[in-house]
């Protein structure tokens, strides 16, 4: 195979799905936030910190981590204890009024429900933010967030991690050089069917463990009895904490398809059929459409959603080999190309399968086009010391992640959806799922 794809063009054809990035060059844009030089050290605060938070935090410790705030001390416990020296926070608007002259980035890893009012806080102080997917628990806020990082001029990441891995940019490479000709449909499935508990919701109050700041941790979600159904572990499967499965691993798996498709957001939404749907949470199970039109010199893509143990029936020409990974893999994702098909595992697109066996010679021309990366936290890192943008930064991510929530908006509304790019054109109800109050006491900026 010989592939006609110079640079010039590759940059023509690839610039949607690079808004925000660079290959190398200089930032995309000039900031008026404090940069580093890159032989000073960061002073980083972490800000929920059990958990996944605590691995974020982690992987920029060898940076200046001085200050940790958490509002369960026992889930944050491991975090005291790694850096017992530094500044320790209940409230994230203590920590922002004590030391705003002292920090220069947070890394934000708290339930969805919160991690705006977090976010913008920070922003407003020009402090860079790294912040856990989804950027946002809605629309409204995702663009509150991408406004307040153009305004504020600060470097800003999403946590999808695999936004670093070698298979993303493969399948971009692959895509963008025709290797499997034109990509109409896309199949993407997460079967972590554990991680969502769908329970009734708690009729009975449960005593606050003395570990727990509840008030604080609910934030501007609506007032609710502590129970432990919703926290430490189960805030995901509850609409006014969490955005269920494609909040959570939609952000993962969607993102290669999204940047690779240069797909930007759909022309509609339909839920194909889920099971277990409430008011108060999402689906045990769901198939959802997404409908994509035509971009530049792509033709309209169609992206299948599937989750909750619901998986895609493969191309008929599929290999016996990816049928029998598809029931195990816990989530994956099909290219159906006019030319061939691609099979990847995770959120890291790794584990790559070409077919027929005829493209994966051709694979061995296609050429390398994107940088490699230095690391998904390190990216960031280096960016607030004044180097390139990271590749999920906001400009990226929230319109990312508005596509990946249209999904929830059309469970809700419970009919297709159409969207303008602004709002729902066909169901006006659906609007309200676009963004949800705040109880007294926090606002959005």
């Amino acid at each position: 195979m010989r592939i006609r794809c110079t640079r010039r063009t590759f940059l023509a054809s690839a610039g949607a799905a690079m808004a925000g990035l660079t290959l190398g060059g200089p930032s995309f844009a000039e900031h008026n936030a404090k940069r580093l030089s890159p032989l000073e050290t960061l002073n980083i605060a972490g800000i929920g910190v059990g958990g996944r938070g605590g691995g974020n935090v982690r992987a920029m410790s060898d940076e200046n981590i001085v200050a940790l705030c958490d509002v369960d001390d026992r889930r944050a416990a491991n975090a005291y204890e790694r850096w017992p020296d530094a500044a320790r926070y209940t409230d994230f608007r203590r920590l922002f009024d004590d030391m705003a002259n002292d920090i220069d980035a947070v890394v934000i890893s708290t339930p969805d429900h919160t991690h705006a009012v977090i976010a913008l806080a920070a922003m407003e102080l020009g402090k860079h933010v790294y912040l856990e997917k989804p950027i946002g628990h809605s629309i409204k806020e995702n663009r509150a967030l991408l406004d307040a990082a153009r305004r504020y001029g600060v470097v800003t990441q999403m946590g999808n991690q695999g936004m670093a891995h070698e298979g993303l940019r493969e399948v971009c490479e692959m895509i963008w050089t025709g290797l499997l000709g034109d990509v109409r449909t896309v199949h993407v499935w997460d079967d972590s069917t554990d991680m969502y508990p769908h329970v009734e919701r708690p009729t009975e109050e449960q005593e606050i463990p003395e570990h727990l700041d509840w008030d604080l941790w609910l934030g501007p979600a609506p007032e609710r009895p502590y129970h432990e159904d919703y926290a430490p572990h189960r805030w995901r499967g509850w609409w006014d904490f969490g955005a269920g499965a494609l909040g959570d691993m939609g952000c993962h798996l969607m993102n290669p398809a999204y940047m690779a498709l240069q797909l930007g957001a759909p022309d509609s939404v339909e839920v194909v059929r889920e099971y277990g749907l409430t008011e108060e949470s999402p689906p045990e199970s769901s198939v959802i459409r997404f409908d994509f039109p035509a971009r530049e010199t792509m033709d309209a893509v169609t992206l299948y959603w599937y989750d909750g143990g619901e998986l895609p029936e493969p191309p008929e020409d599929t290999p016996d080999e990816i049928r029998e990974l598809i029931p195990t893999t816990r989530g994956g994702v099909i290219y159906e190309g006019s030319k061939g098909n691609l099979f990847t595992h995770r959120r890291d697109a790794e584990n790559r399968v070409l077919w027929p066996e005829e493209l994966e010679e051709e694979r061995a021309d296609v050429p390398e086009l994107l940088p490699r990366s230095i690391g998904h936290h390190a990216e960031f890192i280096q960016a607030c010391k004044g180097g390139v943008e990271p590749w999920s930064n906001f400009e990226y991510a929230a319109p990312f992640t508005d596509t990946v929530m249209l999904g929830n908006v059309a469970l809700r509304a419970g009919e297709k959806i159409e969207w303008d790019g602004e709002k729902v054109t066909n169901v006006e109800a659906a609007n309200e799922f676009l963004h949800r109050e705040y109880r007294d006491g926090w606002t959005l900026g």
